[in-house]
């Protein structure tokens, strides 16, 4: 049986709960977030296997660090897993529509498989799932919320201090 362990840290988009299995970061999500899984899935309370992705997230949102460099343990198909694996190579302060995301994949009828995959990104923030847009460059679904999903790429952007996003 893995050890799952979380923790809860303080983000400018309200609290942030990390969680690893067997001491890998396999989850971040956000309070009210969409597919968020019931509390009782995130083992015991423990930072200590979080200390790194922690002070990456200060980085992050102190303005200081645009790439993340922290091991995974994603959880999901193989083809979720293509798809967010496409997801951390969108640079920062970039968007990529779903159906680039498709055609990256080698798959350009599949815009609309990508969006559900995006949908259930595990890894909020550190895999960018918030740099996916629609067709048209408009804001479409964002398990955290349009709303933290827009104050994201205002930030990233450069249009939006980091104090800006409370």
């Amino acid at each position: 049986m893995p050890a799952v362990r979380h923790t809860v840290v303080d983000s400018p988009y309200e609290p942030l709960t990390l969680v690893a299995v067997d001491g890998v970061l396999s989850r971040v999500h956000m309070t009210g977030q969409r597919h968020r899984p019931p509390e009782e899935t995130f083992g015991e309370p423990d930072p200590r296997p979080f200390g790194e992705a922690i002070r990456q997230l200060d980085a992050y949102f102190a303005g200081e660090l645009t790439e993340f460099e922290l091991p995974l343990k994603l959880i999901g198909t193989p083809f979720q897993l293509r798809v967010w694996e496409q997801l951390l190579r969108i640079p920062y302060g970039e968007t990529r529509t779903y159906g680039e995301l498709a055609e990256e994949l080698g798959s350009p009828g599949a815009s609309r498989a990508v969006g559900l995959a995006n949908g259930k990104n595990p890894v909020s923030i550190i895999v960018p799932c918030h740099r996916v847009v629609g067709a048209g460059g408009g804001l479409t679904g964002y398990g955290g919320g349009l709303d933290r999903k827009q104050r994201l790429l205002a930030f990233e952007s450069g249009t939006a201090e980091p104090d800006a996003l409370f």
